[in-house]
């Protein structure tokens, strides 16, 4: 029987080792998943698996690359990490197969495998190849953190600083991220640089948060899916002006991407959108603009977009992308334009 973790579990798990030969990640908050991903690779680094393949797939994809990177040998002997990202979680036939070969397959002591999803919905955790994963993988089901807990989530990551805060404070933050916890991220890390260890009086937090509180990635995410093309460009010419850090700016538009992938996706299958949008905490103003970018974007173009993101995020840590442009903003304004400028009359 498989182990289940959370986000903090896992992390005891990879302090404690040794590692096991495949890891699910599976989770619907960019910023601990992306930090559940990063100390598995610290990880695997440190137990010596320096030969990194990383690849994005799903239903469409040629899943024979999988099967072809763990029978490759590294000319180095090097041990091998491979990192296969389904974004839709959605694997198709193929990909169910090779998923369900993979889990069920002697392991590789030289190959340590790990498999990144969405959250999944109750059909793809009963599907065979999900439950070969949770058989024989250590799955990592990364919980959302819910408006109520931000407070006691921010407390705790302000204590790993050496810091804290009261009470009302902490609610104070939670309020003004809007219940963003990447935002709430930067927010600690910044009362980090600025203040020494111990309590930080509450007049010094808001002073520091609403100094440079500004969410302008999200009026950019809006522009995008309202399909206001000059707001679009003439906000992400703004955001690059500023010095934003692109990661950032490419999370607001990227993770939005793959959201509506998700959603374009159950409309297509006939499903409950509503009740998918609930549960992905699309409401109010931004559920309207998220209907409105879905009704104007083909439901065929999102698994493009969704791969495009990728390919931009690799541009900004300086790899190279056949056929993309080789500045990131630039390719970036071009990834915010295809949901933006889908529909538009020429």
């Amino acid at each position: 029987m498989a182990q289940v973790l959370d986000g903090d579990g896992l992390l005891d798990h990879l302090r404690r080792g040794p590692l096991g030969p495949l890891y699910t990640l599976s989770g619907d908050e960019p910023l601990l998943v992306t930090e559940a991903g990063d100390a598995l690779r610290a990880a695997a680094r440190q137990a010596g698996f320096t030969d990194r393949t990383s690849l994005v797939l799903d239903a469409r994809a040629d899943w024979s690359a999988v099967l072809a990177a763990t029978q490759s040998v590294s000319l180095f002997g090097d041990r091998r990490l491979l990192e296969i990202k389904i974004p839709t979680g959605k694997p198709g036939k193929s990909g169910a197969d090779t998923l369900t070969r993979l889990a069920e397959s002697q392991p590789d002591p030289d190959t340590l495998i790990v498999v990144s999803l969405p959250r999944l919905d109750r059909a793809t955790r009963e599907s065979r190849w999900m439950q070969a994963l949770s058989r024989n993988s250590i799955l990592a089901d990364i919980p959302t953190i819910e408006r109520a807990r931000l407070p006691a989530w921010i407390g705790a990551r302000l204590a790993r600083q050496n810091q804290r805060v009261q009470s009302p404070t902490l609610q104070w933050m939670a309020d003004k991220v809007e219940g963003n916890l990447l935002a709430a991220h930067q927010e600690i890390l910044k009362l980090g640089l600025l203040y020494p260890e111990g309590e930080i009086p509450a007049e010094d937090v808001e002073r520091a948060v609403l100094n440079v509180a500004r969410y302008d990635v999200f009026g950019l995410r809006d522009a995008m899916l309202a399909g206001d093309v000059a707001r679009t460009v003439r906000m992400l010419a703004g955001l690059r002006a500023e010095g934003e850090a692109l990661p950032l700016v490419l999370w607001a538009v990227g993770e939005e991407i793959r959201l509506l992938a998700r959603i374009a996706e159950a409309r297509q299958h006939r499903q409950d959108v509503g009740a998918l949008m609930r549960r992905l905490r699309v409401f109010g103003a931004h559920e309207r603009l998220a209907m409105q970018a879905l009704n104007r974007v083909p439901p065929q173009a999102w698994p493009a977009a969704v791969q495009h993101a990728h390919e931009v995020d690799r541009l900004i840590k300086g790899l190279q992308v056949p056929g993309r442009l080789s500045d990131p903003w630039e390719e970036m304004t071009r990834l915010a334009l295809r949901v933006a400028a889908a529909g538009a009359r020429s």
